[in-house]
């Protein structure tokens, strides 16, 4: 008897019957495409397995051992190095700078343990010319150029590495699987192997994930869910500086980031980037304001810019970069509400310099001076750093690590932070606190009268 073709959601893997435009798991529209349909499992009865062994919630084990991969930044967001039979996922936009780090620290790891580096999408000679480029070449780094699933096992069998490099999991190509390489099909195929070698020979194996439009890593969200740790690259291509995000790690903390700067010798590490992101602001300008954030575990300053122009459309203009044009809408819909303080008949740009992206809501506050600042030509004090969430009754609420904010503060030369109430921290006085209730008591505080 014939089996049946399957269709599968690119987006979260669900498998249905027949071909829809839309997703009835997840909502996404066009994701779904057909792949042959694998025979289901034989069932199974307890006398062909083995007894497990149970353990309780009291049994302790000794924490994961690591490898330090040699790039701090990257040790850091891994929580402490590369953990022995573990898989990472790496994504991020084409031209990046994904390949360029992986080789820099599959180089630097290969000083103290074997490892093997595995392109299908260059040549050798290509990954060669890259090495030299960046100061490498005595690196004693293993390439090889290779799609066929079957062969890079068999390889990795013989060698057992200790690190293996696979760039990308889009180009691998299991002969079993009756689809083209890049498929749903191939993809989660290729990863399962990957990971299932990993788990079973004590190699931790890096995969290179494409990203689509969205910039979510292509194929099938399975994939994020067999590894043991997510990584993005991120990081504006006409900007110098590079964030590495953890958006998923069983060994150590999410959220986690790594800050590196792009030269011409490949990508060297920010140890304070707090100081680099604030280095080129220049003078103060109206639309100016200076946000103390907290990315993982570390604080980092950053300059969130606002521009408010009179429009010259019958609608106003709304264009972001770096935060939640979402969030955006928010706070300028209280400032309206709360404030009398109208954008409608305004375009508005807001900006976070340095190409990083904010994702938290104690940045409200720091936006909402910009826009205020830019909005009414006033120039903020040069020394003075805001933080806070806005909520739809216009309040400030209390927000986590104010403390570790105004201490990073402080050491840039800060001497001044506006933050929500109850907002304290032991610096010896060196940074003046002006905490306020709500927008109202803010617009009092910085701006004086405003014409609403």
């Amino acid at each position: 008897m014939s089996r049946r073709p399957a269709f599968t959601c690119a987006a979260c893997g669900a498998v249905t019957a027949k071909w829809a435009g839309r997703c009835d798991s997840c909502g996404e529209w066009n994701s779904i495409s057909e792949e042959p349909a694998v025979a289901g499992p034989r069932a199974t009865t307890s006398s062909r397995g083995r007894r497990i062994v149970l353990t309780d919630l009291a049994t302790t084990e000794p924490p994961a051992p690591r490898a330090l991969s040699g790039i701090g930044e990257l040790d850091r967001v891994l929580g402490g190095g590369l953990v022995p039979a573990s898989a990472l996922l790496v994504g991020g936009d084409p031209g990046i700078g994904k390949s360029t780090l992986l080789l820099q620290a599959a180089a630097r790891f290969s000083t103290a343990h074997p490892v093997i580096y595995v392109s299908g999408e260059e040549a050798p000679a290509q990954v060669r010319m890259r090495a030299a480029r960046l100061g490498l070449t005595d690196a004693p780094l293993r390439l090889a150029a290779e799609t066929s699933l079957r062969d890079i096992l068999a390889t990795l069998e013989v060698e057992r590495p200790a690190l293996a490099v696979i760039d990308s999991i889009q180009t691998m190509w299991a002969d079993h699987v009756d689809s083209a390489p890049g498929s749903v099909a191939q993809v989660r195929a290729a990863a399962h192997e990957l990971v299932t070698f990993a788990k079973r020979r004590g190699t931790a194996v890096v995969l290179v994930g494409h990203v689509t439009k969205e910039g979510q890593i292509a194929g099938p969200r399975v994939v994020e869910h067999m590894v043991d740790t997510v990584l993005y690259f991120e990081g504006e291509r006409g900007h110098q500086f590079r964030i590495l995000r953890a958006v998923k790690n069983r060994f150590g903390p999410a959220d986690e980031i790594g800050v590196f700067e792009m030269t011409g010798a490949g990508l060297a590490e920010v140890a304070n980037p707090s100081a680099l992101f604030l280095s080129e602001r220049g003078a103060p300008t109206a639309g100016s304001a200076v946000f103390a954030g907290i990315e993982g575990t570390r604080p980092l300053l950053v300059e969130i810019q606002a521009l408010v122009a009179p429009t010259a459309l019958g609608t106003a203009r709304r264009t972001v970069v770096g935060w939640d044009g979402g969030r955006l809408s928010m706070i300028l819909a209280v400032l309206e509400a709360r404030l009398g303080i109208g954008f409608a008949d305004r375009d508005v740009y807001l900006n976070v310099a340095g190409g990083l992206r904010i994702t938290e809501p104690a940045a409200d506050l720091a936006v909402a001076a910009a826009l205020l600042s830019a909005r009414e030509d006033v120039v903020l004090p040069a020394d003075t750093v805001f933080f806070g969430e806005i909520s739809l009754s216009g309040a400030l609420r209390p927000i986590s690590q104010a403390e570790t904010r105004l201490r990073e503060a402080e050491k840039l030369g800060f001497t001044t932070a506006c933050t929500p109430p109850r907002a304290r921290a032991d610096t010896g006085g060196r940074i003046e606190i002006h905490p306020v209730a709500d927008l109202g008591a803010f617009m009092d505080k910085w701006f004086g009268s405003i014409d609403r």
